[in-house]
């Protein structure tokens, strides 16, 4: 597969997102300890009325292979965003097309999405263990904000992350 091609999403392509969404997210680990979070991951057209639901396609068999949601500060998803920044949630590889570039093409649609709407940073959680996602973040220019970790729930600890817009010379360009 060469890179994906990262564009919004269309409600033909929700199911195909919810499935690979907890997909994901059992691959990694992330949903034994997480009780119904499953559920909320199935819910992508709730996630689609709260930002910009964006997929990766492999662009040669058109098919869905990740998704991320866009959110702004006081919207349905947000988290940790506060005025002037920007975050993305629920991002998530197909199992089968880990380790081919998706994330990051995914991660770099988001942090282009904030600086085309002209603001500051871009702030998003990774869970503490999900290793690959916290190297893939730095690479990009993401440092660690303790003071804004948290827990939705027993056992569940948020680390928080911030790539500012505004000092940072650019993201780490992509790789050709």
């Amino acid at each position: 597969m060469s890179g994906p091609l990262v564009r919004p999403a269309v409600p033909a392509e929700f199911p195909a997102i919810a499935r690979l969404t907890v997909a994901a997210y059992e691959a990694g680990g992330q949903l034994h300890s997480a009780g119904g979070y499953a559920d909320t991951l199935k819910d992508v057209a709730g996630r689609a009325s709260a930002g910009e639901l964006l997929v990766a396609v492999d662009p040669a068999t058109g098919d869905v292979v990740g998704s991320v949601v866009f959110v702004l500060p006081g919207t349905r998803f947000a988290e940790i965003s506060r005025d002037g920044e920007a975050e993305f949630r629920m991002l998530a590889v197909d199992p089968t097309a880990q380790g081919r570039g998706v994330g990051e093409a995914l991660a770099r649609a988001c942090v282009d999405r904030a600086a085309e709407l002209g603001l500051g940073a871009v702030a998003i959680c990774v869970r503490d263990f999900v290793e690959n996602a916290q190297r893939l973040y730095a690479r990009l220019g993401f440092v660690r904000t303790p003071e804004r970790d948290w827990s939705p729930g027993p056992g569940i600890r948020l680390l928080a992350l911030r790539l500012d817009l505004v000092t940072a010379p650019s993201v780490v360009p992509a790789a050709s």
